[in-house]
């Protein structure tokens, strides 16, 4: 099959945009007689005008060949063979092209469980997920290469499979999940036939494996498109086998036909990352389930349910669902500043509890006033209310007292003993009868 050439003169892709590295990558490839291209999402970006967020090469070296081509690079992986060429605290990823493996199940089972055999530029385009996603960019000539009609897809905003979408599907369930982060990102459409392929074999994703339906679940969640992506993945139904009680939560939130408080909280996650905030996980956990845990709190069935181990029986690790709670406890003690709060501003997270709150509490019609009165000066907010100034004076004198006690105890006699040590009756007994008393 011959591909579709798309001239210098006819995309917008330059040199200029790609970062210099991976152009060293790609000529020192070049140079040593192999085929080298960028591929992938990066191609994808450039030929939208977006900025890519990073960059791949695919190349018909193999991966030693490779290695062998530049010292500062390991090889990687255990599914598929990779070599990453690092540049300081930064590495280009390059991988050998491949092709789907002849070692499939039968169609009742068509999961892919090896992938590790070399290919052709060509196998290697039909053996991606997405159309969108299998443009090839060729430095030494300068055209984009398309041998799926991923730039007609491009100019529709569509997200379509590469070959049978039900076959895809059942191939790598993952694949849901990366059509509706992609879709929601590009703010593409679905195509037909993907999405109806989607929506039917949604239920295979509990057949991929946890670690890599959690990474896909944070970056589908943690971008920017946040919002747009938790609201595709519930209308296509992926979050009934992924979360069931998230869609449950979602389903029953939106029955009064307003906005459900997550996708607020979704939306606003997205515009923090969009600004630069670098979200971890338990930041992007909190933005999903924080008025789940909100309502459970308010009704009678508080306690038969147990999100954070539930959350770690699907893969989520402890530690980010422990900071998740840690973050999503601060929030009370912020709406509602108390002598608490003062402690909590000692805690390490405390930074992103306080981001975390201005974040979620216009949701809640929460007014940030008191706590940022509170921030500015926190000896004296406590003045103002009714009976502050007493409780201040008598901490403050609850707190002389402790202090004139323990002076008093530090120069009794006996050094260590208690002030009680001090009375007449116990200095007679400790000085012996032949010792004058006080008088």
């Amino acid at each position: 099959m011959e591909p579709h050439i798309i001239e210098r003169a006819e995309h917008p892709i330059s040199r200029r945009d790609i970062d210099p590295n991976v152009l060293k990558v790609l000529y020192r490839l070049i140079n040593a007689g192999h085929l080298a291209y960028l591929v992938g999402g990066g191609v994808r970006d450039l030929m939208l005008g977006r900025r890519p967020k990073d960059f791949d090469v695919a190349t018909s070296a193999h991966p030693q060949q490779v290695r062998d081509l530049f010292r500062n690079s390991r090889l990687i992986g255990r599914r598929f063979r990779l070599v990453h060429v690092f540049f300081g605290p930064h590495n280009v990823e390059v991988a050998t092209f491949r092709r789907l493996s002849e070692e499939l199940s039968g169609p009742d089972d068509p999961l892919i469980r090896l992938d590790n055999t070399f290919g052709t530029p060509q196998e290697d385009a039909f053996r991606r997920d997405f159309t969108v996603n299998a443009l090839f960019y060729d430095p030494a000539t300068f055209h984009v290469i398309d041998y799926t009609g991923g730039v007609d897809d491009l100019g529709a905003r569509l997200i379509r499979t590469i070959g049978d979408p039900e076959t895809r599907m059942r191939e790598d369930p993952v694949r849901m999940l990366r059509a509706a982060r992609f879709a929601a990102k590009l703010d593409f459409a679905i195509e037909p036939a993907t999405r109806a392929a989607i929506e039917r074999h949604r239920h295979d994703l509990l057949k991929a494996s946890m670690p890599r339906l959690v990474e896909e679940t944070y970056r589908t969640l943690g971008q920017g498109a946040a919002g747009r992506a938790a609201c595709l993945m519930e209308e296509l139904g992926l979050l009934e086998p992924l979360l069931p009680f998230l869609s449950q939560h979602l389903k029953a939130s939106s029955g009064s036909g307003a906005q459900p408080s997550t996708i607020s909280h979704m939306i606003a996650l997205g515009q923090l990352i969009d600004e630069g905030f670098a979200a971890d996980h338990a930041f992007v956990l909190g933005a999903m389930f924080f008025d789940f845990m909100r309502a459970r709190r308010l009704c009678a069935e508080r306690n038969d349910f147990d999100l954070l181990s539930e959350l770690r029986l699907r893969g989520f690790a402890r530690g980010d669902t422990e900071r998740m709670r840690l973050v999503t406890d601060a929030f009370e003690h912020l709406a509602a500043p108390s002598r608490r709060t003062r402690r909590l501003m000692q805690r390490p997270y405390f930074a992103h509890a306080r981001r975390f709150f201005e974040m979620v509490a216009p949701s809640y019609g929460i007014d940030m006033e008191p706590l940022q009165r509170f921030l500015n000066d926190p000896r004296t907010f406590f003045a103002g209310k009714p009976g502050g100034e007493d409780r201040a004076a008598a901490s403050g004198h609850r707190r002389r007292r402790r202090r004139r006690r323990h002076r008093r105890s530090r120069h009794a006699p006996g050094g260590g003993l208690s002030a009680s040590a001090g009375s007449p009756s116990k200095q007679a007994q400790i000085s012996g009868p032949d010792l004058p008393r006080r008088q």
